[in-house]
């Protein structure tokens, strides 16, 4: 299929962890578009380029003032923007008790994983409101188990989240009557290089909290990011969907 035939994701974080999976994910259903990152790849040495039809755009997404730039070159290239799937973001390193935050830090986590996602969405949801599409269109918005659990030594990273999941709901409403679905995937404890440091801790949460026992992987996220982009839950909008291997269950020990 050509790329003007086929829809067009814009992913961002999209060179490493569960960003890389949901690029190769998409692309294997039939996807083109953007993979959009503040790291810049030197795909002629990078051990897994690129997927066929995904091009490299450089963003750092908490500098608001160079989004528009950033999605109408993208717009240029493929002809419209189907998906966005906002998955950029930064953990807090190293974990700090709430109350020793300090606000540089709460402010740089705030700008990623908040402000940026906000206003990103704005400007793709702008640019689909006013260009028409035969494809399912989505916003998919990656927040965390986070926005739930109080870890409290994660705290700006958590409020962050919690805020992306009734950002979430304020965008599904909205656009509902544009026939833009908007969607919050919330993982569990999912094995990445943003989870290697604490992952003795987590293997024994793991063990005793997940009914499913195991870790999740960044495929278990990326298949749940297809399922909505390709329009799996048609009837659904502005929901948060778990992909936690069950940790939300009450249990009785």
């Amino acid at each position: 299929m050509s790329d003007e035939h086929r829809p067009v994701a814009v992913v961002t974080g999209g060179l490493r962890g569960i960003g890389r999976a949901i690029l190769d994910e998409l692309q294997a259903r039939g996807f083109c578009g953007a993979c959009v990152d503040l790291v810049e790849p030197d795909l002629a040495e990078a051990e897994t380029p690129l997927p066929e039809g995904f091009r490299y755009y450089r963003l750092d997404i908490s500098l608001v003032e160079e989004h528009q730039e950033v999605v109408d070159r993208i717009v240029a290239d493929f002809g419209g923007i189907d998906t966005l799937v906002n998955n950029a973001g930064i953990a807090v390193r190293p974990p700090t008790d709430i109350l020793d935050v300090q606000p540089a830090d709460f402010d740089r986590s705030l700008n990623v994983n908040l402000r940026g996602t906000f206003f990103l969405s704005q400007a793709v949801a702008r640019s689909m409101v006013a260009s028409a599409s035969t494809h399912y269109r989505s916003i998919v918005n990656i927040a965390s188990m986070a926005a739930h659990i109080a870890a409290y030594d994660r705290a700006q990273y958590a409020i962050g989240k919690a805020a992306v999941s009734k950002m979430t709901q304020l965008y599904a409403a909205r656009l509902a009557v544009d026939g833009i679905h908007v969607h919050e995937v919330r993982p569990g404890f999912i094995r990445t290089p943003m989870t290697a440091a604490a992952a003795p801790r987590i293997e024994e949460i793991v063990r005793d909290a997940v009914p499913m026992r195991r870790w999740g992987t960044p495929q278990d996220v990326a298949r749940t990011v297809a399922t909505l982009a390709t329009g799996g839950l048609p009837y659904t909008t502005g929901e948060s969907i778990w992909v936690a291997g069950g940790v939300t269950i009450p249990q009785v020990r």
